[in-house]
């Protein structure tokens, strides 16, 4: 099953370091029968598309909670065992509100080692200042401010790269 593992670069070098994601249980983002059911019509790219932005938006949310971290949005992508992956619980890491992010939300229940890792997907350096305004009205939007989610949705309008695994080394550097 592919997930999408929600990081900042500051913990995507940790990664790179370990050589592997973890510690588990880690929240990640899937296509989930609950994120088919919801996007009927959506093909596996676009649903692939879906859980990967829920990933990049709870990355957001971990950018809030380091504010060290340089202002990218990132996301692992990587390959893990059915069985590794199962419905999150409820308060597992979700947005806590409505929408496809608790929908495609998972639960990974083993350190993701390195070779499972596909690829990272990271901002760039351009989103910075939508990011950063993201991160800041990141609690108004999950209280309903539609002006926030506006802004949220602001940095969710930067396309994330994509780097290969043998590339993270440069990109960190």
């Amino acid at each position: 099953m592919r997930v999408y593992v929600p990081s900042t670069l500051t913990a995507l070098a940790r990664v790179h370091a370990a050589r592997e994601a973890g510690p588990a249980p880690l929240a990640a983002y899937a296509v989930t029968p609950a994120l088919r059911e919801w996007y009927a019509g959506g093909d596996i790219e676009e649903l692939e598309y879906a859980a990967m932005t829920a990933a990049a938006r709870a990355s957001l949310r971990l950018l809030a909670e380091d504010p060290e971290a340089p202002p990218r949005r990132v996301v692992l992508a990587a390959e893990v065992p059915d069985q590794a992956a199962r419905p999150a619980p409820p308060g597992s890491g979700g947005s806590g509100g409505p929408g496809e992010d608790t929908r495609a939300l998972v639960q990974v229940t083993a350190a993701i080692p390195w070779r499972r890792i596909a690829s990272a997907h990271v901002d760039d350096p351009e989103a910075a200042d939508d990011v950063r305004a993201a991160v800041r009205a990141l609690p108004a939007a999950r209280a309903g401010d539609d002006d926030a989610l506006f802004t949220v949705e602001g940095a969710e309008g930067h396309e994330l790269m994509w780097y290969a695994t043998q590339e993270l080394g440069d990109l960190l550097a």
